[in-house]
């Protein structure tokens, strides 16, 4: 089977860890895959290396000064448009609302369902729904709020994760080691600063338990994204200052470096106001590092008792200040959560949703 994955970027985001990591597992499968993506700001490869027996077609996609966020999200579709060949693959699928767009004709993973204020990019996440023919969310939660809102049933297939990476990391005392020698006793967060993934409430939640538990230091890695959160990290900044915090703000972290920064965390929060499965604290999980997270259906689903859970941020202070006084209590239950999930099983299902959809075309 010719199979096309479709991303947006080649950069550090959930979207793109998953298109690779499903691409993988589908090559290791037999199957023909090639990854389609906009090379971004000169980017000419992704931000790990990825297996060779899947094909890359990166489509070079130079940042232009000063472009606003809904000339891009045009400038985006078109680019890929331009550049992608369907008619080479038997099956393909799209992994955002950009990619979709581009392809017109596709099968559609729904990660989570946004609400844009942006003109075009509202557009875009609204044709990106409505258009395609097949539809997969990777949690039940989402496919209902597929339901619900637009009729659409869609195929739940989990993500996958990389469980045994990420166990590793935390048998390897140097590295953990290097980490907490110069971040000392940290939570930790995945995701960058923006409204999503609930940063401001962190920030406040942070205030309330160094209150309690002195000593403990924020870590925010990550922040990777295609649009503009600068008046979001003002106010988070502003925000810090007056509650005297200082959190440290890693940005990107090296992929093989960002293992043993999860596994060296005592605590990872996982504020987020909108998710589709939660794969960052998943992996969290495989390292055996306590997990709070935002009492959300979908993270609820998910993550079931294997985690703890707060509604706001004096809540986020308790049950971090709890996990940090006691790491072990869900610490098996996170660990055999982690390794029930594979993408040797997610690409089996989507191997049979894409052979149902052949045979009936």
């Amino acid at each position: 089977m010719r199979i096309a994955l479709l991303s947006y970027s080649t950069r550090p985001r959930g979207g793109v860890v998953h298109t690779l990591a499903l691409a993988e597992a589908l090559a290791a499968a037999g199957q023909e895959v090639t990854v389609w993506a906009l090379g971004r700001g000169g980017d000419s490869g992704f931000f790990r290396p990825v297996d060779p027996r899947v094909r890359l077609r990166i489509v070079p996609f130079p940042d232009r000064e000063g472009e606003g966020v809904g000339p891009r999200i045009l400038r985006s579709i078109e680019t890929l448009r331009a550049a992608f060949e369907p008619a080479d693959h038997d099956i393909v699928h799209a992994q955002d609302c950009i990619s979709a767009n581009a392809a017109q004709r596709c099968v559609r993973t729904v990660h989570h369902v946004d609400h844009f204020t942006t003109p075009e990019l509202a557009a875009c996440h609204e044709r990106a729904i409505v258009r395609p023919f097949a539809h997969v969310c990777v949690s039940a939660a989402v496919a209902e709020e597929l339901r619900q809102g637009w009729g659409i049933e869609a195929a739940v297939i989990p993500n996958g994760v990389d469980a045994r990476r990420f166990a590793l990391a935390a048998e390897d005392r140097a590295a953990t080691r290097r980490w907490r020698s110069e971040l000392g006793r940290y939570v930790l967060t995945v995701g960058g600063i923006e409204p999503r993934k609930g940063t401001l409430d962190l920030l406040e939640a942070y205030a309330l338990l160094r209150g309690s538990v002195p000593g403990v230091r924020l870590v925010i890695a990550g922040g990777e994204t295609l649009f503009d959160y600068r008046d979001y990290r003002t106010r988070f900044d502003k925000r810090a200052a007056e509650l005297g915090v200082e959190p440290v703000v890693l940005g990107a972290v090296d992929h093989g470096d960002l293992p043993s920064l999860v596994a060296a965390a005592s605590v990872f929060a996982f504020p987020s106001t909108k998710e589709g499965f939660g794969l960052a604290a998943m992996e969290a999980l495989a390292a055996g590092v306590p997990l709070v997270t935002r009492e959300l259906p979908v993270l609820r689903e998910v993550f079931g008792g294997a985690a703890r859970f707060a509604a706001d941020p004096a809540g986020f202070a308790v049950q971090m200040r709890a996990a940090l006084e006691d790491p072990e209590s869900l610490r098996a239950a996170g660990r055999t959560l982690a390794a029930s999930y594979s993408w040797e099983r997610a690409a089996v299902s989507h191997l049979d949703l894409y052979r149902r959809l052949i045979d009936r075309s």
